[in-house]
């Protein structure tokens, strides 16, 4: 038997009648490309069976039931032949051919630029590539390399695993109780992903069992906690413990980090840091006059209470973002009334699976057909990778007003809009409310499969687009209008209710905030006076050895996955603190490097439409209008960009 890659899958031992069974759940045009793996044929992909097209989170490739019923029938003689022969596979497929198969999954051609980040993504040798080779570097002079990880969420645990895999010592300090960051504080009912689960997990931890294909977060906090416990991490966290303050010390080339936890406070050296605190876990609630004023339960999603029973209750939504969106059709069926108070409009895009179960065959096909996991992952990728950057351009040439940007984003709109229309019917009140008079994809756009529409049509839900005057003791008390906007009333009047969810977002643009970090001439905060930069969002000059994730300039708006992201990021910092190892005392990017960055950075956001005038309220944007914590850049740049360091970005001493 050939060496076999992880990723070849299981031995099978199901009948051919299980086999068949299975093969009802699977995406097909994955399926073929496990066949071409499995008999070693390309014809497969060379006939007259071919997806028919692309689109974010459609895994059919729009195949007919036909055709998917012949593969289907065409695939059990095949996997049954290869289980009967020892479940041995031929040769691997050549690269000329892994692109051929690339570009028949997803109808296009995948440019030659592409395929390096893309064959590291498939892995289809099972080798980790993300993964830093430290033989170079004598173990003892890693463990003179202590490092302190500032949280426990996705990227710091992330950390955690790369540093403990190289032999580098570490300490996480984590102020909740638990790993999983924004998946461990957000518990609200409703809350899950809206990136695929196959995508959204870590590259050398695909997930085999995940029981919806956009998982709620008891499931996704789950794959993190066996996640961390299965890499030894749990053993170097201290939990309910946050960072206060860090000092760097020149003169020492080290970091003193003051913390405070439940056996109070404490100081930890560490000659680097990597900040991992992401830029969604300081809850934000508006500043409406009164609302210390409100006599019932009240609360922010993000600390949601448990002892609430919302059963029977009136409840107001004061937010319908992201959380929101999520929280309304999940608690609809058991309260009494509920009130949905929306700034603006968002716009959506289908997603049949978006509360879809992962049927057993799925699961059955991922443990056990060669590849088909990777392949299924590339399908989750790729069309969320770059596209969406092109439909968010502007075209300066393109005049429409402020409700598009370019002709594909006008595009973009008509569809959203027709999909919007097509739920609502001939509400014409409803659709005044719920159709966005901003260009599409101009704030965060968010995905269902109807359950939000369909939970504002309903009797006992109401959607409030006047602005909120004040709350109340017994309410929200809206703020009157002149009339002029068609989507909100005229009566200012006073709406009671029993509790109050503040599904209100974060303070999205305090980066590293609230922390006190202090480096060789002043804090971070001073440093950047309100305009947050490092270089490629990772490092900052004045601060050597403090290395971020997540940092500004990385949130993604357009596709890709944080993941992928923060597998970049600690692979480049993973080769900064190698220098370390090898001798150097300190490491830190350029003046000119950073600046460099930040302004093409800024420059490149001001042509997307994120930054549009008509953009008034986004949590993208800071208070003087400008963007700090998105990333305008194709991934397959940033990937590039964080393969290895170069030194002339940085000075060592």
């Amino acid at each position: 038997m050939t060496d076999r890659s992880p990723h070849a899958g299981e031995p099978i031992t199901a009948t051919d009648d299980e086999i068949a069974a299975a093969l009802e759940d699977v995406s097909i045009p994955t399926l073929v490309l496990s066949m071409v793996h499995m008999t070693g044929d390309p014809s497969w992909i060379r006939g007259d069976i071919r997806p028919n097209g692309l689109f974010l989170n459609e895994v059919q490739g729009f195949m007919d039931e036909e055709t998917k019923a012949r593969v289907r029938a065409e695939a059990v003689p095949v996997i049954a032949a290869y289980r009967d022969g020892g479940c041995e596979l031929p040769p691997p497929p050549s690269p000329e051919l892994i692109q051929e198969m690339m570009t028949w999954l997803v109808c296009e051609p995948v440019p030659d630029e592409y395929v390096p980040m893309m064959l590291e993504e498939l892995d289809l040798e099972g080798r980790d590539p993300r993964r830093v080779d430290w033989s170079h570097v004598d173990p003892a002079d890693r463990a003179e390399v202590p490092v302190v990880i500032v949280g426990c969420g996705m990227s710091g645990l992330l950390a955690g695993i790369r540093l403990g895999e190289a032999g580098v010592p570490y300490t996480i300090v984590e102020k909740n109780a638990g790993v999983g960051g924004t998946w461990y504080e957000n518990q609200y009912p409703g809350a899950r992903v809206d990136v695929g689960n196959h995508f959204y997990c870590y590259s050398f931890e695909p997930s085999d069992h995940w029981t919806e294909f956009f998982a709620r977060q008891p499931e996704l906090q789950a794959y993190f906690q066996r996640t961390m416990e299965r890499h030894g991490v749990d053993r170097h966290v201290r939990w309910e413990t946050e960072v206060t303050r860090m000092v760097w010390d020149d003169d020492r080339s080290c970091w003193s980090v003051e913390v405070t936890g439940p056996d109070g406070d404490d100081v930890l050296e560490a000659r680097a840091v990597i900040t991992a605190v992401g830029q969604l876990n300081r809850p934000k609630v508006p500043d409406f006059d009164g609302v210390d004023s409100f006599e019932g339960p009240s609360f922010h999603s993000a600390r949601w209470d448990h002892d609430v029973d919302l059963t029977g209750k009136r409840v107001a939504l004061v937010g319908a973002g992201a959380s929101g969106f999520q929280i309304a059709p999940a608690i609809a069926d058991d309260v009494a009334e509920l009130h949905v108070f929306q700034r603006t409009a968002q716009w959506m895009f289908p997603n049949p699976n978006y509360h879809a179960e992962v049927g057993d065959g799925v699961r059955w096909a991922i443990r056990h057909l060669p590849f088909y996991g990777r392949w299924y992952r590339f399908l989750l990728f790729w069309p969320g990778c770059d596209g969406g950057m092109e439909a968010a351009r502007i075209d300066p040439e393109w005049d429409d007003g402020d409700r598009s940007v370019s002709a594909m984003n006008d595009g973009a709109r008509q569809m959203f809009t027709q999909w919007i229309t097509d739920q609502v019917g001939n509400d014409e009140e409803l659709l005044a409310k719920v159709i966005p008079d901003y260009p599409a994809t101009g704030k965060r756009t968010l995905q269902d499969d109807g359950s939000w529409l369909t939970t504002l049509t309903r009797d006992h839900v109401e959607l409030h687009r006047d602005p909120i005057d004040a709350i109340t003791p017994s309410g929200v008390l809206l703020a009157p209008t002149d009339g002029s906007d068609s989507s909100a009333s005229a009566d200012g009047r006073e709406i009671d209710v029993d509790v109050i969810v503040y599904a209100t977002g974060f303070h999205a643009d305090r980066l590293l905030w609230p922390m006190e970090i202090v480096g060789r001439d002043g804090t971070i905060h001073e440093a950047w006076d309100g305009r947050p930069a490092a270089h490629l969002g990772i490092a900052v000059p004045g601060f050597p050895n403090l290395f971020a994730m997540y940092g500004p300039g990385t949130n993604l708006a357009s596709g890709g996955s944080l993941i992928f992201h923060s597998e970049c990021q600690v692979r480049y910092i993973e080769q900064c603190l190698q220098r370390l190892a090898e001798g150097a005392s300190a490491i830190e990017p350029t003046v000119e490097t950073t600046h460099d960055w930040f302004e093409r950075t800024q420059a490149e956001l001001e042509t997307l439409v994120w930054s549009h005038p008509s953009i008034e309220h986004s949590f993208y944007k800071s208070d003087d209008g400008r963007i700090y914590g998105l990333s305008p850049w194709r991934l397959v740049d940033y990937w590039t960009w964080t393969s290895a360091p170069d030194p002339d970005d940085f000075v060592t001493t």
